[in-house]
């Protein structure tokens, strides 16, 4: 893992709890820390590629834009193919996130995770049922579980 500068940490902390909702947001941070927006693209992006930060990117409040169906679909699918069956599921348009764990036997044999969003539960069932296709044989047992409360979602911080 490469060192981080005095400039860099500066900058984790300046865009850990998002950036600027401005038309320009990397001149913004750049402003703040004396440097050119350039500048501050340039050591994310190094940053990005030496696995300082894992990523960039938009969370979304899915309350506040209408989607208030949030379902975990939870899936046990063969251990053999989930590699490959968890990439298809990820990279289906309606899948914000998905991941293996670990089963917990007896109680909980699921493997793959894949959150569902939608507008309410019959669309998010219909979405979980075109996985299931995808999955076919695959996948022995599946189901959803259903949000009942917004969380706030925060990665990890460093203080500066």
């Amino acid at each position: 893992m490469p060192e981080l500068d005095a400039l860099d940490r500066r900058l984790i902390v300046a865009t850990q709890a998002g950036l600027p909702r401005v038309s320009r947001p990397y001149d913004a941070i750049g402003n703040e820390l004396g440097i050119a927006g350039d500048e501050v693209i340039a050591r994310l992006q190094r940053m990005l590629e030496t696995g300082v930060i894992r990523r960039i990117g938009a969370v979304p409040n899915h309350y506040a834009i209408g989607y208030t169906a949030n379902g975990m679909s939870v899936w046990d699918v063969d251990d053999a193919r989930i590699d490959e069956l968890g990439a298809q599921v990820g990279a289906l348009a309606f899948v914000t996130h998905c991941y293996r764990r670990p089963r917990r036997l007896p109680d909980w044999p699921y493997n793959l995770f894949a959150m569902v969003h939608s507008q309410n539960r019959e669309e998010v069932a219909a979405r979980v049922a075109e996985i299931a296709v995808l999955l076919g044989d695959a996948c022995r047992a599946h189901d959803i579980l259903y949000s009942t409360a917004i969380l706030k979602k925060t990665g990890l911080r460093i203080s500066g």
